[in-house]
């Protein structure tokens, strides 16, 4: 199969291409692809242009896995939801000038949230660099500040050094994007096979040397604090799935009886139906998740940044809590919330080093016996109206239908709020969407390189009807590669986050959040030649989702849900979250 072939069958999983073909570089972009190999890259997401074409022909005549999306945008954001569910870094190509910039975006997406790609740009010859050439942009210094480091190739006989110190940096420490550009020249430049020399020495960067392994006195004062507390709370962030930790961190919470809430980023690092988890926390959390925070004596922080729409009001946040905060990245640790016990670790190492000698158990009794009347009396609630489907009854369809096993991947906005509430996750590694930088368009190009990455598994991309707008276009993906994902638009004619806001905090003044024309989302996958499907009523739903999310092919269903639904529960921004509004009562 050549890079570029299409085919309208179900792409099964690629192997990575064998080192030992006879393969013998004869440029710097056949070295390019020599070093990708070599680092067991075997799916790449990108877009050509002519600064990068001597390594698009380098990929026409070498075994690797090309997808072109149809927009820089949408193969960023593909890479990140196939680097999410596989852990391992996502590969980005694109030209110099515009294809770069159109990249940006997604970068700085997966730096906040810690996704590692690795991102190749093209860029102009050498000898023009700086003469504000045709297409020519500083995607070094534009990106400096949202990537972990970027390298610009000079010599020819660095690419492979450079391509393996950018894999290795990406996906250790805190993970994260880095960037290589790729002068033209040096991309068309023939050398010396001979010269280039295989080197398979551990890596070894002075200035980079994450700590994976907890200090062991600061464990030991982590077991102390968690034996004398009376309310002890685990706060599980994202850090726990990049470490591949949730098996460690549920052996430790049923071992010493530990409660446990999630952030967003971090759901599915505990089964969504443990009777330990007492959910999501944060401005949309739940009741019982904030105010266990708020009541708790120790707050044990593991792979979380305590980002602002966790805590609110940091002031008032965990006002009775020693805080003991693990964490892989050393600049996080008191950043935002003052410390008692800071621990520098990978999750897994410090769960490991926790679980490897027995402590004392807390007396929690009373504690999770309160927490969980407290979850019985407070749950997430909507009133249903006679008149139009509500998009929290489509979500716990869709849980339904799929019993919580997919990967479900969402953009940001009501939809990703109520899809974090309602879709409660069987496994690790299924929760794909844009939590720190809340990209619209993020959602379905991420399911498509989700689905890439796990062929096998249903995935179904969440999306509200103004962000799937923005990288609608890579539909013409689910028809080149028959790939199964599911859309399911939750469509409320409205930037329903932006109108809830205006609602609750603008006296109800809707300027520009409502989208009185729509394009038919039915026609438009048909014109991609792909199945749509419409709800209206809630009573063809449950058949529509039943049939969509079954079929073994793409499926676009656009839900027309209630307009004025707003989520809840919400803490407003700047509030403390004992200041939670919303919330059900008993």
């Amino acid at each position: 199969m050549t890079a570029n072939t299409s085919t309208n069958v179900k792409i099964d999983a690629m192997p990575a291409a064998s080192t030992e073909e006879k393969y013998t570089p004869k440029t710097g972009s056949d070295l390019l692809i020599k070093s990708l190999i070599d680092q067991g890259v075997d799916t790449v997401f990108g877009y050509p242009g002519g600064a990068v074409l001597n390594v698009y022909d380098a990929i026409y005549k070498n075994p690797i896995r090309h997808i072109l999306t149809r927009h820089e945008q949408g193969a960023i954001h593909a890479a990140e939801g196939y680097a999410r569910v596989l852990n391992k870094p996502g590969v980005v190509i694109a030209t110099s000038g515009p294809g770069a910039t159109n990249l940006v975006t997604g970068i700085t997406d997966a730096m906040i949230d810690s996704i590692p790609l690795v991102i190749f740009t093209g860029q102009v010859a050498t000898s023009v660099i700086g003469s504000d050439a045709f297409q020519e942009a500083d995607i070094i210094g534009i990106t400096t500040p949202i990537t972990k480091h970027n390298y610009q190739i000079q010599n020819v006989r660095d690419i492979p050094r450079i391509v393996k110190e950018a894999f290795h940096i990406a996906n250790t420490g805190r993970k994260g994007p880095v960037l290589i550009d790729f002068p033209k020249n040096i991309s068309g430049q023939l050398f010396d096979a001979s010269e280039i020399v295989d080197n398979d020495e551990p890596i070894y960067l002075p200035g980079y040397q994450p700590n994976t392994k907890p200090n062991f006195l600061q464990i030991q004062k982590a077991m102390q604090a968690i034996s004398e507390s009376k309310k002890p709370l685990v706060l599980a962030g994202a850090g726990v799935l990049f470490a591949d930790a949730r098996k460690e961190l549920t052996e430790f919470v049923e071992k010493y009886k530990l409660p446990v809430i999630n952030t967003l980023l971090g759901l599915g690092s505990i089964h969504g139906n443990h009777e330990l988890n007492f959910g999501m926390a944060g401005m949309h959390g739940a009741a019982v998740a904030n105010d266990a925070i708020q009541k708790c004596d120790l707050l044990i922080n593991i792979g979380a940044r305590f980002d602002d729409r966790l805590t609110g009001d940091t002031k008032l946040f965990a006002p009775n809590a020693t805080i003991v905060h693990i964490d892989i990245d050393p600049a996080e640790i008191g950043k935002n919330i003052p410390t008692d016990i800071p621990i520098v670790s990978d999750a897994k190492e410090a769960l490991q080093a926790l679980l490897k000698k027995d402590f004392q158990s807390p007396d929690s009794s009373e504690w999770l016996a309160f927490l969980k009347e407290k979850q019985e009396n407070y749950p997430y609630w909507y009133v249903e109206d006679e008149q139009e489907i509500l998009p929290q009854q489509i979500i716990q369809m869709v849980h339904t239908i799929t019993n919580g096993d997919a990967i479900v991947t969402t953009d940001v906005g009501q939809h990703q709020m109520w899809a974090a509430q309602y879709y409660k996750l069987n496994n690790d590694h299924g929760w794909v969407t844009s939590g720190g930088l809340g990209t619209m368009g993020f959602g379905f190009p991420a399911a498509i390189g989700a689905q890439f990455a796990k062929p096998d598994k249903k995935v179904i991309s969440i999306v509200g009807d103004a962000g799937f707008q923005m990288t609608n276009q890579e539909l013409a993906l689910l028809k080149e590669f028959n790939l199964p994902v599911k859309v399911v638009i939750i469509n409320n004619g409205a930037l329903g986050m932006v109108r809830q806001w205006q609602e609750l905090f603008y006296d109800g003044r809707y300027s520009q959040s409502l989208m009185p024309v729509q394009p038919d989302f039915v026609k438009l996958a048909d014109a991609f030649g792909l199945k749509g499907y419409r709800i209206t009523t809630l009573d063809e739903a449950g058949a529509i989702l039943e049939e969509a999310l079954n079929s073994d092919e793409p499926a676009v269903i656009d839900a027309r849900v209630k307009q004025l639904e707003n989520v809840y529960p919400m803490v407003p921004a700047g509030k403390g979250l004992d200041d939670i509004v919303g919330v059900k009562k008993p």
